[in-house]
């Protein structure tokens, strides 16, 4: 039988305000994207599950796509609410997201009012559970118009089965849009999720200001670049490493040499501030005051544990972050 840390609340400064909401992220929140599908060992799932609760992390990222097979990951978090997280289940945010491949023909991708709303009903059967506490619009659907986007998250807030809005992978004219249109329906949007990390800066150029001008949190996702921006991949690609999996998303003609050259200078500087690399990596997307929270993957506890270090990394100086910025010209 499972209990959770009496200590997992401190240090208090671990969760952190969402945007203007009353929603309260932890700065380092688990994706559950890889190694929690069907094809993964469930109990090593499981450990890194545990373990990050009782770190603090309150905060499980989902898709209604993840796995593989798809669905699969939000059964397994299920397993979890059902065998070891049920008492806590208030302290915990659960979030989906519907945007992506699920089921065949043209009501079972991207932004649909049928669905968005189908899919959060099946996730809600996988989970186990009578509502999320984000339901997201996982990508902007250029073929439906964001009213009807919208409109389904809002219902979703409005019928119960979701407690808040949020939008994933918009860009910043449609992440302002979506944020009047969802104000309007008197369900405000209280956090974007983006992809951001040191090879992927994308969100500097306009996003960032837009969510914070918006009053969003920002939950970013990959700020390990996939693991990349580890020394994971420095001696070749290991055979359970992302890029080394066949239905993994890195593939591996992606770990090129230009990306290990720039990894292993990154590494020094990590080196000369007493920590990993992947601590690095993540605290520097967590510089940043207009980023909430970092959401990261693991196949193992111990790598865990090194990304929720990265939440009390010390401040980057001036002449660390010039440095960095160099690299990564």
């Amino acid at each position: 039988m499972y209990t959770a840390n009496p200590n997992r609340y401190t240090p208090a400064n671990f969760q952190v305000r969402c945007g203007k909401s009353g929603l309260h992220l932890p700065k380092i929140a688990l994706g559950l994207w890889h190694n929690f599908g069907s094809v993964d060992d469930y109990q090593n799932a499981r450990a890194i599950a545990l373990r990050a609760f009782d770190l603090g992390v309150t905060h499980f990222d989902l898709a209604n796509n993840y796995g593989p097979v798809p669905g699969s990951a939000e059964e397994t978090m299920g397993r979890f609410l059902r065998e070891d997280l049920k008492a806590y289940r208030d302290e915990l945010i659960i979030s989906t997201k519907a945007g992506y491949t699920m089921w065949p023909g043209p009501h079972g991708d991207f932004g649909s009012r049928k669905y968005l709303l189908a899919s959060l009903d099946q996730s809600l059967r996988r989970l186990g559970l009578p509502y999320v506490d984000i339901f997201y619009s996982h990508r902007r659907d250029p073929n439906t118009p964001m009213e009807e986007t919208m409109g389904a998250l809002a219902h979703a807030v409005k019928s119960g089965k979701a407690l808040y809005a949020a939008i994933s992978n918009y860009n910043a004219a449609d992440t302002a849009r979506a944020c009047a249109l969802l104000r309007d329906l008197g369900t405000p949007c209280v956090v974007h999720q983006p992809k951001y990390s040191m090879f992927e800066r994308t969100p500097e150029a306009g996003l960032l200001d837009t969510v914070q001008k918006e009053g969003l949190g920002c939950a970013v996702f990959s700020p390990l670049a996939q693991g990349l921006l580890t020394n994971r991949y420095l001696q070749g690609i290991p055979a359970d490493a992302r890029a080394g999996k066949v239905h993994g998303f890195l593939r591996p003609e992606q770990v090129s040499e230009d990306k290990l050259t720039k990894v292993r200078a990154l590494g020094k500087i990590a080196e000369q501030r007493g920590e990993p690399l992947a601590s690095m990596a993540i605290a520097w997307v967590l510089r940043d005051p207009r980023v909430t929270s970092a959401i990261i993957g693991a196949s193992k506890v111990s790598q865990l544990e090194q990304c929720v270090a990265a939440a009390f990394s010390a401040p980057f100086t001036a002449t660390e972050l010039q440095a960095i910025d160099t690299i990564l010209a």
